[in-house]
């Protein structure tokens, strides 16, 4: 942390009102601003240049009153424990303790879906998002395959990733590398066709490195219309940061 009156430098990280608060230097910007990005829980101070990062700080400074209300806005962090019923691509699933390793128990005509593991606090959150994990890998894998055999293009190498400013990038083929797709893991926390959607987004730039109309349309192609999908992950992305947090 950089305190106030220091040469501040892109990316220096400020305490305000109990938020961290994020110098950014962009030279498109025309003033001083700030921002809430609901992913990562911070506030991101705004500055046309270098030079003016120090106003940006003052200017983060004198708005805490706005900072501390953009921060109540958020949804509490969800700890893991069990007995909770969560929802895994949209069905509802149970967490339960159990003393044998952790275990993913499909849904079946008695109940929801269960994740069983042994452990307590911590042990106990940290064996249930590697559950998650697998399953989330599971399914993101087979959608990846669906939408790449309508593209007619190759499978590319998948992995997963908790990135807090993206759902899913996507690597093209290099000279030899194969393509390579990275989806976060949290999206198994949203329903199934805001994953699916995400999951034909990547996709589709294995055609088109660009969010051009061609790039759309390939989209559009999988899925229809994502604009719900979108709209989605922009209003309910913190609620799925804060899982576990």
């Amino acid at each position: 942390m950089s305190l106030f009156g220091s040469a501040f430098a892109d990316g220096d990280r400020l305490e305000v009102a109990g938020a961290v608060v994020r110098l950014k230097v962009h030279a498109r910007a025309r003033r001083v601003s700030l921002r809430l990005d609901r992913a990562k829980r911070e506030v991101v101070a705004t500055a046309p240049s270098k030079r003016r990062l120090a106003e940006a700080a003052a200017f983060a400074r004198d708005r805490s009153d706005w900072i501390a209300a953009r921060l109540a806005e958020l949804p509490a962090a969800v700890s893991i424990a069990p007995g909770q019923t969560i929802e895994l691509f949209g069905e509802p699933v149970r967490l339960e303790a159990a003393t044998h390793p952790a275990r993913y128990i499909p849904a079946t005509e008695a109940g929801p879906a269960r994740i069983a593991v042994r452990g307590e606090g911590q042990t106990y959150a940290n064996a249930v998002i590697r559950t998650i994990k697998r399953e989330a890998l599971r399914v993101l894998t087979e959608r990846t395959a669906f939408h790449c055999d309508r593209l007619g293009v190759k499978l590319p190498a998948i992995a997963l990733a908790d990135a807090k400013g993206r759902w899913g990038s996507c690597r093209p083929a290099l000279p030899g590398k194969p393509a390579a797709i990275r989806y976060s893991w949290r999206l198994a926390l949203a329903p199934f066709e805001v994953a699916d959607y995400v999951a034909a987004h990547e996709c589709a730039h294995l055609l088109e490195l660009n969010h051009g109309p061609r790039f759309w349309a390939h989209v559009k192609s999988l899925v229809g219309d994502h604009r719900g999908h979108r709209a989605w992950l922009r209003a309910e992305g913190s609620r799925l940061h804060a899982f576990g947090g």
